[in-house]
């Protein structure tokens, strides 16, 4: 049994979901996990992750669509210290998630067909956004 943590960096160029699917696998073949567990935690409270589908590309856009009509950037709210969408970028990220948890079995992360690995970026300027890994498992 052993435990590895890892961190990656996405850049962000707006709200949009990012899909970092192929880095959490090629990390898993790299380090050879065989069975066990990542924990996948993003270190911020106006993005989050969310698994979704990664095949029609119309689905991406119906989110967005929803989430801002959901949560809309109406300087309604008492905090908008760094802008229009600071405060609706954190009710998105309570909505949704900031960790998520996987397995792997034989050197493989477990995910349906259509599913994929997203940073669900909330802010419209650009971020360096930061996910850490933490694999435990054989």
């Amino acid at each position: 049994m052993k435990q590895v943590f890892h961190e990656i960096e996405i850049n962000t160029n707006g709200q949009k979901l990012y899909d970092f699917t192929s880095e959490v696998k090629k990390w898993i073949k790299k380090n050879e996990f065989f069975n066990g567990i990542i924990n996948l935690s993003i270190l911020h409270t106006s993005a989050s992750l969310i698994i979704q589908e990664n095949a029609d590309p119309d689905v991406q856009k119906d989110i967005l669509s929803f989430f801002n009509k959901l949560v809309p950037m109406d300087r309604s709210y008492i905090h908008d210290t760094e802008g229009k969408d600071d405060m609706p970028a954190h009710l998105k990220t309570i909505l949704t998630s900031t960790h998520l948890s996987l397995s792997i079995k034989n050197n493989d992360l477990i995910l349906g067909t259509w599913q994929g690995l997203y940073l669900f970026e909330h802010r419209i300027e650009k971020h360096i956004r930061k996910i850490n890994f933490h694999f435990i498992g054989n």
